[in-house]
């Protein structure tokens, strides 16, 4: 026998420990040493690869779902893309709920990786059935053997987080970070890192970015659900006109 070939078994073994990269023009004038976890690092050029790994995962240590069956999500496109790349290699079928905002190309990635994509209307609220929030219970209920991730209130969305991203911004900050930024979509990346990080440092500051036409700074600063606020925004995967569980506003 030949010698022992230094490969991995699949891109799944590739998720996680993404880079840390210093940055210095946009930050020049700044007092303070800035850097970016660069999630784009991921087989899936997002941090969505985390979550849709964790979840799957833990769904098959407890006997819910097993090859061949259905997976099911709502997406903007990044955590479905991750889906479906991850139901490829594990042999699931994917389904996705995917918003009208979601750019073309998207889509078509979507499709590309053998996922079912149904387009729905981003501007309508949540209980439309219409919304993709809607459409994705619908598909869940028709299909059996089929397992609805539901990203917006699934504990295990912060879980991921909380074992992989937060330990490895803090082994990789040499425990110095002292303050995290991030946007806040389902919440569960800012909520998983943050719980990690504020264990292992309480005074870490905390930052969520949110879009315009989003109820969730509002709610955040006031408690109170403002439909009001809610209109069309404009960036991809970010901008609730709903409060995800997955958001640890504490």
């Amino acid at each position: 026998m030949g010698e022992q070939i230094n490969a991995y078994n699949n891109v799944l073994e590739l998720i996680g420990n993404t880079p840390l990269i210093k940055l210095n023009r946009v930050t020049e004038n700044i007092e303070g040493n800035f850097y970016a976890k660069v999630e784009a690092f991921n087989p899936g050029h997002s941090t969505k690869d985390r979550i849709a790994l964790y979840i799957l995962n833990e769904a098959e240590k407890r006997g819910i779902i097993k090859p061949g069956d259905t997976i099911i999500e709502t997406t903007s496109g990044n955590t479905g893309f991750s889906l479906a790349m991850v139901s490829i290699i594990k042999g699931y079928d994917c389904i996705l709920a995917v918003s009208s905002k979601s750019s073309k190309d998207k889509i078509d990635m979507l499709r590309t990786m053998g996922a079912k994509v149904y387009v729905c209307p981003a501007n309508v609220s949540a209980d439309d059935k219409r919304s993709y929030y809607s459409v994705a219970k619908r598909l869940h209920e028709e299909t059996k053997g089929s397992i609805y991730i539901n990203q917006y209130f699934n504990d295990l969305n912060i879980d991921a987080h909380y074992k992989t991203t937060g330990p490895e911004i803090w082994e990789q900050t040499k425990g110095q970070i002292t303050h995290l930024v991030a946007c806040s979509g389902t919440g569960g990346t800012i909520s998983g890192t943050a719980r990690f990080l504020k264990e292992m440092n309480p005074n870490i500051k905390i930052l969520g970015v949110d879009a315009y036409g989003s109820v969730l700074k509002k709610y955040h600063e006031t408690k109170e659900f403002d439909s009001e606020e809610i209109y069309p925004y404009r960036i991809e995967g970010l901008g609730k006109n709903l409060i995800p569980t997955a958001t640890d506003l504490m």
